[in-house]
């Protein structure tokens, strides 16, 4: 099962950078990332969302691809298999483009959104859904964010949240009220 973590930032480039220290934790295997979204809210109060997968690309290839092949299929049958082919890739691609605008993959837009309106403006957060990691090794290599971030929401468990919260030099967080 996968966890959601949400880290704030003071500014609004420091959520692309600890995005970039993930990347590089993610090849050297000591982290699985899922998905990770990164939000920018910038001085007017506009958020900026920046998917690290974008679909729109997947499905434009994905749709070229397919589009080709079974456009040259019928085209062979037709005896033109280069238009079938042409027009296949053009129709694939175009479908492939709109199916990836329209889909969601991993943490759910809205949630990013709605989350990503209650920080300040000139901020940024990061939003990474993670599959698995090797804590001890990450939380050693995030505390170079320490002090200029803070946890704003996880589904980890109360004790991987407060070593979480260690690391970046925030306070543990409260206990729930019975």
């Amino acid at each position: 099962m996968s966890d959601l973590i949400v880290i704030g930032f003071d500014s609004q480039d420091e959520a692309t950078a600890a995005l970039t220290e993930c990347k590089k934790l993610e090849k050297e295997y000591l982290l699985d990332l899922e998905d990770a979204v990164v939000v920018v809210r910038t001085a007017d109060g506009k958020l900026h969302l920046q998917q690290s997968v974008n679909l729109e690309k997947v499905g434009a290839s994905y749709g070229l691809f397919s589009g080709g092949f079974w456009g040259a299929l019928v085209g062979l049958l037709c005896l033109n298999p280069l238009a079938g082919f042409v027009a296949g890739s053009i129709v694939g691609a175009g479908a492939g483009a709109i199916a990836g605008k329209m889909s969601d993959y991993g943490i759910d837009d809205n949630f990013i959104k709605s989350l990503g309106a209650t920080i300040p403006a000139n901020t940024s957060a990061l939003f990474v859904l993670v599959r698995k990691s090797q804590p001890d090794k990450v939380l050693a290599d995030l505390r170079t964010f320490k002090g200029h971030a803070r946890v704003l929401q996880t589904s980890l468990s109360p004790e991987n949240e407060n070593k979480l919260r260690a690391a970046l030099g925030q306070m543990a967080a409260p206990a729930p009220a019975a």
